[in-house]
């Protein structure tokens, strides 16, 4: 997916999440029509009015139950489209049904068009897809802090290394009709390579936005230029565009909320967004799955070998054989438990108010495309479910794992704290407890057993695989479930830096000051100095507040933050030195903090701070001077300054950030 809508509310950033995100977990409970056909057992899709009677009662249910309010639906069997249908309505308001004709936005599938485009230089010699990327960016320098250098090959499986891979594009009303260029886009966002590239899977689209520049220096032609002519055309997709006309806006479905209230459309900047800006119908998507499906071959025309279409569709990223993860089409393995044991190739694509998904399952010569006007993930992945178990139920009964027995200084290597790479607010702490791996997150706790020294699987069945890095040492890991923070990248293990000279080794406030050091959140003032006992402004703490909550180097999520700050705190003056109780209303705006018990507070609190103050002492985020007096009165010494040890510490709880001993690197 190529983003995930900021909202106010952050159990609807959650929810939403994935991709933007791409993939959130599903309700338990499957659709009361998934249900009734659960025991069928077919070799796949066979008959266009069968699959119809699968789908029709299908489309309705879920389509009622997320608030969609239309849809279309294709399925690819054999070289034959047998069906390529609309469900419910383009346009509510207007009652325009959807068609084969109307037009989507698709989001991030956009990211396998870029791939197939990558893909197909490579087979013409002109790109190398293990060359230094620097060598078809035009001059173009990309900063890296690693030794290994960055190719074409990990932009398009997920593994650039990169900081802030969501750097990539930013959506608003406002683009429309701009022409906004890649190349001055990128040289004013470009993120840095921080992991050795092929290492991590993160979910990416600055690589992707990336890739695409590459291809627009090597042909000589603009990007969308590039994809008319090499791509939707030899596949006869005339209403497919990188760019959006008039003539398919015309066409275009209506955006919806979650709720199935209309929203405006966003538009992309740069203009060509190679990570998430084609827009398609059915129609058309029925051509580029019937593609994929003949190995790279559609009428008479073969767009990429068939030795290059079946690697787009293999994965090459994993995070154990048993999980994969990308492939180097840009196509992804998450939520692989709903394969039932099949090779899938899925990708989801989720803009403001439409969503989108395709699957791909090769050994089968089998595809389905859906796309729909409401953002939800959930109604994408409940009839990916129900088709995987329609059509190709699972049919080998799992033995159950046997387990290694995991001894405390083994566990050693495994224990610690880990921040999701796409996500710096995802966090994860290990610890060892009586045989097992113990993993607390901001959702939950769960409990792993060893299956083998870097696979191990939850109290619920679900597989957590770590990775090494090239060192050889434990780095990563992925775990394939929204409560363990996957969110469709790994997670990485945050390492001690150096501690500041002027942080005193017993110091009360010292693990707070060194975890916010560890994860980048705050640093030093000059040179080796933190300067604990120094004050900051209220922009100063801004910074440091919004990278603590995580959003830091997402801009369509950033923006929401920072407007949610500015909504809770109206009187903000950068430049001027901020407050405890000043700290204590930015804090709450963000995390939407009610008192959680009556709290009596002594000493002089403004009466716009009282709520603030009281929501975060009452939930234990105070600092270690601020204490509970003999008449259970708390002082929080509100219109004091915020010193710099004190906002670590508050951070530091306000936002999960686990306060460990970390291992210096």
């Amino acid at each position: 997916m190529s983003k995930m809508k900021p909202k106010l509310n952050m159990a609807a950033l959650f929810l939403c999440a994935t991709t933007l995100m791409t993939a959130c977990t599903p309700s338990d409970e499957k659709p009361e029509s998934a249900q009734a056909v659960e025991k069928t057992n077919l070799n796949g899709p066979q008959d266009a009015k069968e699959v119809e009677a699968f789908a029709d009662p299908l489309f309705a249910e879920v389509m009622k139950k997320h608030n969609v309010n239309g849809s279309n639906f294709v399925v690819v069997k054999d070289g034959k489209v047998l069906v390529n249908k609309g469900y419910g309505y383009a346009d509510k308001e207007k009652k325009t049904p959807v068609d084969k004709n109307t037009v989507f936005q698709i989001g991030s599938v956009t990211k396998t068009f870029t791939g197939l485009a990558a893909n197909q230089l490579a087979d013409q010699g002109k790109i190398n897809l293990h060359e230094d990327i620097q060598t078809y960016l035009g001059g173009m320098k990309i900063p890296n802090k690693t030794e290994k250098k960055l190719t074409m090959f990990d932009l398009l499986t997920y593994t650039t290394g990169f900081d802030f891979p969501d750097i990539a594009s930013y959506y608003s009303p406002e683009f429309a009709n701009k022409d906004m260029p890649m190349k001055q886009f990128i040289l004013d966002h470009m993120p840095t390579v921080v992991r050795p590239p092929g290492e991590a899977y993160t979910y990416d689209n600055f690589g992707f936005l990336l890739a695409g520049y590459a291809i627009e220096n090597v042909s000589g032609m603009p990007f969308h230029q590039y994809m008319d002519k090499n791509v939707f055309k030899p596949l006869g997709m005339n209403s497919t565009s990188v760019r959006l006309t008039p003539e398919l806006n015309n066409r275009m479905a209506a955006h919806y909320g979650l709720a199935g209230e209309l929203v405006p459309m966003d538009w992309n900047a740069p203009t060509d967004g190679p990570q998430g800006s084609i827009i398609s119908t059915g129609d058309d998507m029925s051509k580029y799955l019937t593609m994929l499906l003949q190995k790279g071959k559609y009428g008479d025309k073969q767009l990429v070998s068939e030795k290059t279409a079946e690697q787009m569709l293999t994965y090459q990223v994993v995070a154990d054989k048993s999980i994969p993860q990308t492939t180097v089409g840009g196509f992804e393995g998450y939520r692989n438990e709903l394969a039932n044991g099949q090779r899938v190739a899925i990708k989801g694509g989720n803009v403001t108010g439409h969503q989108s998904l395709i699957v791909v399952i090769p050994e089968k010569n089998t595809a389905f495309s859906m796309s729909y006007n409401n953002e939800t993930v959930m109604m994408s992945m409940d009839v990916y479910e129900a088709f995987m178990d329609h059509y190709f139920p699972e049919t080998k009964t799992l033995e159950k794992p046997v387990y290694v027995n995991l001894d405390e200084k083994d566990a050693e290597k495994y224990v610690g704290l880990y921040q999701n790479t796409r996500f710096m607010f995802l966090k994860s702490k290990f610890s060892y407890a009586d045989g097992k791996l113990q993993m607390e997150t901001g959702m939950g706790k769960h409990t792993f057993k060893m299956i083998t020294p870097l696979l191990f699987e939850d109290e619920s069945g679900n597989k957590l695989a770590f990775k090494k890095d090239h060192r050889g040492s434990i780095e990563y890991f992925y775990y394939n479930t929204m409560e363990g923070n996957h969110f469709v990248s790994d997670s990485q293990k945050i390492h001690g830096k150096q501690p500041f000279s002027d942080v005193a080794e017993g110091s009360k406030y010292k693990s707070f000051i060194d975890d916010l050091h560890a994860l980048d959140i705050m640093g030093a003032k000059s040179g080796s100095r933190f300067e604990p006992q120094a004050s900051m402004t209220q922009r100063e703490f801004a910074d440091v507040l919004l990278r603590a909550q995580g959003w830091y180097g997402i801009p369509w999520a950033f923006d929401g933050m920072k407007r949610q700050l500015q909504t809770g705190f109206p009187s903000f003056d950068p430049n001027a030195i901020i407050t405890r109780q000043t700290a204590a209303v930015m804090i709450q705006a963000l995390k939407e903090l009610k008192p959680a018990s009556k709290v009596q507070l002594s000493g002089q609190t403004d009466a716009s701070a009282v709520e603030a103050v009281t929501a975060l002492v009452s939930q234990g985020i105070i600092d270690p001077d601020t204490t509970v007096q003999a008449d259970g009165s708390v002082d929080f010494r509100s219109n004091q300054p915020l010193l710099r040890q004190e906002a670590a510490a508050l951070l530091d709880k306000a936002f999960g950030h686990y306060a460990l001993p970390l291992p210096i690197k």
